[in-house]
């Protein structure tokens, strides 16, 4: 049986704790993982289980078959040829956090319920670190320059739809065929395997105005219904998050061959596609527990929380060496010397059609 422990005047179980979690919505998280964008692995599930101690792995990914046919008329021999094995290399990314109450703070507001206030603000706040992680591997892998021998400026080049230069203001923002052209781009007849699109509120506002965004209702405990940061565009689920990447581009002087231009902001807008990203949560040995210290403050608690979590775009590895620790940091993430297109070892890469990773950049 789990140990009794008490946090803020009131009995603290971390099993109990933990379930209670669970049923509060994690609504960023549970959106991610219904639109198929992220989706488990037992490959790395068993890898991480087996091995005590492991933080970083290499998984399979099998290649397709290929090859032309040859004539078959009753004289041409028939060659065979196998499939290429590729080998992803995966790292398990942990964060821990703390929070620390009073127990004057339980006596002036006449013992509020406080591990049910507590519980929604964690399952909230750990959302957040978790998008924060998956913007960061975005930002890695899309930071790669053109140049290089590891294929991933080739995805960039083409898994970008760069509208801020379009002919006319009208162009330069999102509108109705915005999506559908953006994906056929990146993944061609895959383009039917996008799910998600995570966009700022800016751009959000755009297409609300055409009448293409069409919000999602969440209806809590007390049977309140309200709107969502969430809605469908074409289909796929939208996630409105204002930390997505912004970049003002000061304004151009005129020349005498050039017009020049005026300062905006260039919005990005990611589409994900279903099995874009590999997700485990891996768990922690302790993933919730309380300190309490009577002679601090009159007496105070702490929760720890902790977790460990799998975020590896499918097709595209992060090195070995890419974290100074057992944990990459939110800045090793984001680093594109960290992360290589996956290959075989002898000169063949994974298809980069198959990632169905997108981004749009527009003035809104």
């Amino acid at each position: 049986m789990a140990e009794t422990q008490r946090f803020d005047a009131k009995v603290f179980n971390p099993e109990v704790f933990g379930a209670y979690m669970e049923r509060v919505p994690q609504l960023r998280t549970n959106e991610l993982l219904n639109s198929r964008a992220l989706v488990g692995n037992p490959q790395i599930r068993g890898m991480f289980a087996s091995q005590t101690g492991t933080y970083y792995g290499k998984i399979p990914l099998y290649g397709l078959l290929g090859g032309d046919p040859v004539n078959y008329d009753g004289k041409t021999n028939i060659p065979a040829t196998s499939t290429t094995t590729y080998a992803q290399g995966v790292i398990v990314t942990g964060r821990a956090k703390a929070w620390v109450e009073r127990d004057f703070s339980y006596d002036i507001t006449g013992g509020a319920d406080f591990m049910g206030n507590i519980a929604n603000q964690v399952s909230h706040y750990w959302d957040i670190v978790n998008q924060d992680i998956l913007l960061k591997i975005l930002e890695g892998i899309y930071a790669v320059p053109s140049s290089g021998d590891n294929k991933l400026g080739e995805f960039r080049e083409k898994h970008t739809y760069d509208i801020t230069g379009a002919d006319t203001p009208a162009q330069q923002i999102v509108n109705a065929t915005t999506l559908n052209t953006a994906i056929q781009r990146a993944s061609g007849a895959y383009k039917k395997n996008f799910s998600l699109v995570i966009m700022h509120s800016a751009v959000a506002t755009n297409i609300e105005n055409l009448r293409l965004l069409e919000f999602m209702k969440y209806t809590d405990q007390q049977n309140v219904t309200r709107d969502l940061s969430m809605g469908t565009w074409n289909g796929r689920t939208v996630i409105i998050d204002d930390s997505m990447p912004t970049n003002d581009v000061a304004a151009a002087e005129p020349t005498e061959t050039d017009p020049g231009s005026e300062a905006y902001t260039a919005y990005t807008t990611y589409v994900l596609g279903e099995g874009a990203i590999f997700y485990e949560d891996l768990g922690a040995k302790v993933a919730y527990e309380m300190d309490r210290d009577p002679k601090i403050n009159g007496g105070e608690d702490t929760l720890y929380s902790r977790q460990r979590k799998v975020f590896a775009p499918k097709g595209i590895s992060f090195k070995e060496s890419g974290a100074a620790s057992l944990s990459p940091t939110n800045a090793e993430l984001s680093n594109a010397k960290n992360w290589q297109l996956v290959d075989d070892g002898v000169g063949s890469y994974y298809d980069h059609q198959a990632l169905l990773i997108s981004r749009i950049i527009s003035r809104g």
